[in-house]
C-alpha cells in the first residue's frame, strides 16, 4: 500500500471512530434528570421562575437535565415523560396536571427502575419517592387570615363572600381551600355573613375564572365584599371584572404566587392580601433530592405526608402572607425586583409603600 493511500486509510478510520466517539460521548452525556412543567397559562412562575432556579442548581452540580413543559396536555404530559424514560433518565420530576395521569408516569418510571419525585403538586394514587412543596393547608390559611384581616379593615359588618377556587383535579387547591375554609367559614358564622358562591375553575383557566367570577357577581347583586381566589391569576380575573363595575380596591381579594403583576396589584390595592412561596427555596429542594438520587448520596427531608396509606418524605417549606406593608420583602429577598414591580404599580405606588 502507498504512503497516501495508507494516510488515507488511517483517516477514514479516525473519522469513523471520532464519530462513534461523539456519538456515545452525546449519549453518556444524555439527561440524568428530567423535569416535566404543567404549563405556562396558570402561572407565570413556572417558565419565569422554576424552570431557571431548576436548570441553574442542576448546572451547578454537574448533572445533565431536560427541562420541558407540557402546556396543559396530560396526552403531551406522558409522551414526554415516556421520552425522557426512552433517553435514560435516572431521576423524573413532576409538576401534575392532574393524579391519574402522573400516576401512570410514575408507575412507568418505578418498572425501569426511575425515582420520581412530585414537585409543588403531590400525585394521589401516585408512587412518588419524595414530595417537595410548601405547606399547602397553611397557604390557604394565610389567604384566609389575610380576607378576614382585609374585612376588618373594611368594617364590613356582615360580609358577602365568594370562593374562586383551584383546578378541582390539583390535590393542592384542596389543601388550599381546607385552609382559607378554616378560617374563612367561621368568621362569616360569627358575624352573621354570607358565602354566597363557591365555584372551582378547571385547569387552573383564567378566562374561565374570569367568566365564573362574573357568573358569581351576577349572583351576588353586585353586592361582594370579598373574593377568596386561590392564585394571583384567578384574583387578579376577579379584579379585570371587579374594574369593569368599579368595585376594585372596595373588594378584598386573595392571591398566591407573589407575581409581579400580582405584588403590583397589591400596591394598587386591587389585590387586598396575597402569599409568597419562595420558589427558590422549592427548586433548590427538589433539585438537591434529584441531585441525590443521581449521585447515590444521602437526601435530606424535613417531614412526610401520607396520601391514604402510604407516607412520602418530604420537603415541606413555609410560605409568607404578603399585604401593602411587606411587598418589600420580596425585593430583598432578590425573588422580585423594584423595577418588575413598579413598571406595572407605577413609581407613585412603589414609593408609597417603600419598594425601591
Amino acid at each position: 500500500m502507498t504512503n497516501r493511500r495508507l494516510a488515507a486509510a488511517v483517516a477514514a478510520v479516525s473519522l469513523a471512530l471520532t464519530g462513534f466517539v461523539a456519538t456515545t460521548t452525546v449519549h453518556a452525556a444524555g439527561p440524568q434528570v428530567g423535569v416535566i412543567l404543567p404549563d405556562s397559562a396558570s402561572s407565570p412562575r413556572w417558565e419565569t421562575d422554576d424552570r431557571p432556579l431548576l436548570a441553574a442548581a442542576f448546572k451547578a452540580a454537574g448533572v445533565t437535565y431536560d427541562i420541558q413543559n407540557a402546556l396543559g396536555d396530560k396526552t403531551k404530559f406522558a409522551t414526554i415523560a415516556q421520552a425522557m424514560l426512552t433517553e435514560g433518565v435516572k431521576v423524573l420530576v413532576l409538576v401534575n396536571l392532574d393524579s391519574p395521569s402522573a400516576a401512570a408516569v410514575e408507575a412507568s418510571a418505578k418498572k425501569q427502575g426511575v425515582a420520581t419525585i412530585d414537585y409543588d403538586r403531590l400525585t394521589l394514587g401516585g408512587s412518588a419517592n419524595y414530595y417537595v412543596s410548601f405547606d399547602n393547608v397553611g397557604v390557604g390559611v394565610l389567604q384566609g387570615k389575610g380576607i378576614v384581616a382585609c374585612l376588618k379593615a373594611h368594617k364590613v359588618a356582615k360580609p358577602r363572600v365568594v370562593y374562586l377556587n383551584g383546578a378541582p383535579t390539583d390535590n393542592n387547591a384542596t389543601l388550599f381551600k381546607q385552609g382559607y375554609a378554616s378560617i374563612v367559614g367561621p368568621y362569616l358564622k360569627a358575624t352573621g355573613g354570607t358565602l354566597v358562591d363557591d365555584k372551582s375553575v378547571a385547569n387552573w383557566d383564567n378566562t374561565l375564572g374570569g367568566t365564573i367570577f362574573e357568573q358569581q357577581l351576577t349572583k351576588a347583586g353586585g353586592k361582594l365584599d370579598a373574593v377568596v381566589s386561590a392564585n394571583e391569576g384567578l384574583g387578579l380575573a376577579a379584579v379585570a371584572v371587579l374594574k369593569k363595575n368599579n368595585l376594585n380596591g372596595k373588594t378584598c381579594v386573595s392571591g398566591q404566587d407573589a407575581s409581579p403583576a400580582g405584588l403590583a396589584a397589591i400596591l394598587t390595592g386591587d389585590l387586598s392580601n396575597t402569599v409568597y412561596k419562595p420558589i427558590s427555596q422549592e427548586a433548590n429542594g427538589a433539585a438537591a433530592l434529584a441531585i441525590s438520587l443521581v449521585k447515590g448520596t444521602a437526601a435530606k427531608t424535613n417531614g412526610t405526608v401520607k396520601d391514604g396509606t402510604r407516607v412520602v418524605k418530604s420537603v415541606l417549606l413555609i410560605p409568607t402572607t404578603i399585604t401593602k406593608k411587606n411587598v418589600e420583602v420580596t425585593v430583598k429577598d432578590k425573588f422580585r425586583t423594584a423595577k418588575e414591580i413598579c413598571d406595572i404599580a407605577g413609581a407613585a405606588a412603589c414609593a408609597a409603600n417603600g419598594v425601591k
